[in-house]
């Protein structure tokens, strides 16, 4: 469980690595602004992940309206929740049902997916997650699944606060914060707020169960 969690910290926070490992934080950011738009009845157009690990994703419907709200609200706190719903897996002892998981939800998203750059990064992620729920041993899983699990909750919260800090530097108003800002007349700053609370809450809860599990 220690070596797990302090690989995770190695992923998000260790010279050079975020640069790669932001990449799945961006993979579930906009995997989750996709599913938000559908829930809330948009039309997904399609979605793009990008090299420098940005993203967008694209739906049609009304421009205001609690659904917008929602699929606009869903992208930051999505990576914390789908590492909360991983580690509810775990606690459940279930780690080589997640990677199958994974690997479905990668599938589905595959479909949606517009550019190379995007269909590349799916792919990859795919046959990795394929690769060790296939041919490696049951130990090996469980710590693969442990790991991301760790990294999807430790790592969620550091976009936030990239967020506020290029907000703060540039006065950039095109984020999710500042569209939502737009759309219900809320702060953004109490926006980030939000992200950053549902984040670390997110990262405590699952921190929780899954060292419970162990004991």
């Amino acid at each position: 469980m220690a070596l797990t969690a302090l690989i995770a910290v190695l992923l998000v926070w260790a010279p050079g690595a975020w640069s790669v490992t932001r990449h799945v934080v961006t993979i579930a950011h906009e995997a989750a602004h996709g599913l938000a738009a559908l829930m809330s009845g948009r039309r997904l157009h399609g979605i793009q992940l990008h090299s420098d690990t940005s993203g967008l994703t694209v739906s049609a419907g009304r421009t205001n309206g609690l659904g917008m709200v929602f699929t606009a609200a869903a992208g930051y706190v999505g990576p914390a929740l789908l590492g909360l719903a991983a580690a509810a897996m775990l606690a459940s002892h279930h780690a080589v049902g997640l990677l199958w998981a994974l690997l479905i939800l990668l599938a589905l998203l595959l479909i949606q997916v517009r550019n190379w750059f995007g269909l590349w990064s799916i792919l990859v992620s795919g046959a990795v997650v394929l690769g060790v729920s296939w041919w490696l041993q049951p130990e090996v899983q469980s710590a693969f699944a442990y790991s991301l699990t760790w990294f999807l909750l430790l790592a969620a919260p550091r976009p936030v606060l990239e967020l506020q800090t290029l907000r703060r530097r540039t006065g950039s108003a095109s984020s999710d914060a500042d569209q939502l800002a737009r759309l219900t007349r809320v702060p953004a700053i109490a926006w980030v707020t939000f992200f950053l609370a549902a984040t670390i809450g997110a990262l405590a809860l699952g921190a929780r169960w899954m060292v419970l599990a162990a004991v």
